[in-house]
């Protein structure tokens, strides 16, 4: 059973920056897709980005798509998704999730991923 650790959320101010991390236990990291979802106060978990797993294809939802950028390091079995010029509605539990093989669903959705973090807290401030 793979274990997902996400870190690097906290407190930013609107047009700042965060950098998540998402460290997996286990050998078969490099096997599997990745993605990065989240979810606000009072509404459903949303997709937010997927890789696949040499980092060849990447996906975006489009409400991040020029701000976000996922990426993915085989050797430290880490995932990351850099976030630039964060908006008070960027405020939600992010969640890392392993896909269920080497690509994630076309379109990635939730039944995409297997595995998830427990998550970690992203607040903007306005």
């Amino acid at each position: 059973q793979v274990q997902l650790v996400e870190s690097g959320g906290g407190l930013v101010q609107a047009g700042g920056s965060l950098r998540l991390s998402c460290a997996a236990s286990g050998r078969t990291f490099i096997s599997y897709a990745m993605g990065w979802f989240r979810q606000a106060p009072g509404k459903e978990r949303e997709f937010v980005a997927g890789i696949s797993w040499n980092g060849g294809r990447t996906y975006y939802a489009d409400s991040v798509k020029g701000r976000f950028t996922i990426s993915r390091d085989n050797v430290k079995n880490t995932v990351y998704l850099q976030m630039n010029s964060l908006k008070p509605e960027d405020r939600a539990v992010y969640f890392c999730a392993r896909g269920r093989g080497p690509y994630y669903g076309d379109p990635p959705d939730s039944g995409s991923f297997g595995s998830w973090g427990q998550g970690t807290q992203v607040t903007v401030s306005s």
